[in-house]
C-alpha cells in the first residue's frame, strides 16, 4: 500500500463499475479493466465514486469491489475509496470497512440531502467527525453539480487544519475559487482538479493533479498534459488540454456514466450497462459519442 506521506498527485481516474448483461458486478471485467489501466502512469484510482454508481450499489457489492480492486491494483499505486454516505455514522462505518479492504485514503462526498441544512458548520462537523474516526487519510469532494453545494475557501482552509485531512477533489471548474484554497491551505494539502476541462488551468495556479473521469478513456493524453506541464511546456499543454475539451464534455455533463461506459466499451475495455434508473446510450448518442472519440484519440 501507498505509505501514507506519499504525495497524492498526478492523474488519477474515478473508475467505473462494470456490470453484467442481468446487472451484476463483474468483478472479472473490472480486474481486466484495472490491469490494463496498470501499465499506464497512472498515481491511483478512485473505487466507488460517483462514476461507480456508488448511490446504486449495496454495502456488500462495495466491499467485494473494494477487495476486487485492491487486489488488482499495485501497492505503489493509490487506491481512493468513495466512502461518502448521507449520515456521519455511516460514512465512518463505510470508510472503517475500506481501511479494512487495503484503502488508502478515502474520498467523502459531502452529505446534501437536507441541502439548505448543510450549512459550513454542520460540514464541518461531519468532516472532522469523520477524520477523527478514520483510520486512514481523508480527501474531501466538493461536486456542487450533485451535491447542490459548494464548500467555501474558507471552510475548505479550517478542514485542511486537521492532520487526518490531506486533500480535496473539486469539481466546480471555478479557477478563482481552486487558486483560493491553494493560497490558503498548507502546502501537504493536495488541491486536485475534479474535471479534465479545467486540468490545465488547476495545475497552473498550483493543483497537484487530477482526479478525471476522462483519464479513464484517454490515460496516455492526461498523463501528456500533466507531464510536459511538469516540463514547464506550458504551450504544448494547452494544445493537448483544448483538444480534450470535447472528450470530457462527453464522458460528463453530455452522456455522463452511460457515455464514459460505452466509451470504455468502444475502447475495448469493459464498460457494460448501466444501472438503473439510469439509461444507456440509445444508438445516435453512441454514433456521436464514437465520433467524438475518433476525432480526439484518432480511433476508428
Amino acid at each position: 500500500m501507498v505509505n501514507s506521506s506519499g504525495m497524492l498527485e498526478g492523474v488519477i481516474p474515478p473508475i467505473p463499475t462494470p456490470l453484467g448483461p442481468h446487472g451484476e458486478v463483474d468483478h472479472v471485467a473490472l480486474r481486466r479493466n484495472l490491469e490494463r489501466w496498470n501499465s499506464y502512469g497512472l498515481s491511483g484510482y478512485v473505487v466507488l465514486g460517483s462514476n461507480g454508481e456508488t448511490p446504486y450499489l449495496t454495502q456488500n457489492e462495495k466491499l467485494a469491489i473494494l477487495e476486487t480492486a485492491r487486489a488488482a491494483i499495485p501497492a505503489s499505486k493509490w487506491m481512493i475509496a468513495g466512502t461518502g454516505c448521507e449520515s456521519t455514522g455511516a460514512t465512518i462505518e463505510l470508510t472503517r470497512r475500506a481501511a479494512e479492504a487495503g484503502a488508502d485514503a478515502a474520498l467523502v462526498i459531502s452529505p446534501h440531502f437536507y441541502t439548505n441544512k448543510m450549512t459550513s458548520q454542520a460540514l464541518m462537523k461531519h468532516y472532522l467527525s469523520v477524520a477523527d474516526a478514520s483510520p486512514i487519510p481523508v480527501l474531501l469532494y466538493n461536486v456542487p453539480a450533485f451535491t447542490h453545494l459548494d464548500m467555501g475557501s474558507e471552510t475548505v482552509a479550517r478542514l485542511a487544519e486537521h492532520p487526518n485531512i490531506v486533500g480535496i477533489k473539486d469539481s466546480g471548474g471555478n479557477i478563482t475559487k481552486i487558486s483560493d484554497m491553494v493560497r490558503l491551505t498548507p502546502g501537504s494539502f493536495r488541491v486536485l482538479a475534479g474535471s479534465g476541462g479545467f486540468f490545465l488551468p488547476a495545475l497552473v495556479v498550483g493543483a497537484s493533479g487530477g482526479i478525471m473521469a476522462v483519464a479513464n478513456v484517454a490515460p496516455e493524453l492526461t498523463l501528456s498534459i500533466y507531464k510536459l506541464f511538469r516540463q514547464g511546456e506550458v504551450d504544448r499543454a494547452a494544445v493537448l488540454q483544448r483538444g480534450l475539451i470535447p472528450l470530457n464534455h462527453a464522458v460528463t455533463a453530455r452522456f455522463g456514466v452511460a457515455g464514459l461506459k460505452a466509451a470504455l466499451d468502444m475502447l475495448g475495455y469493459h464498460g457494460g450497462p448501466v444501472r438503473p434508473p439510469l439509461m444507456d446510450l440509445d444508438e445516435p448518442d453512441r454514433n456521436a459519442l464514437r465520433d467524438i472519440l475518433s476525432e480526439c484519440l484518432e480511433i476508428s
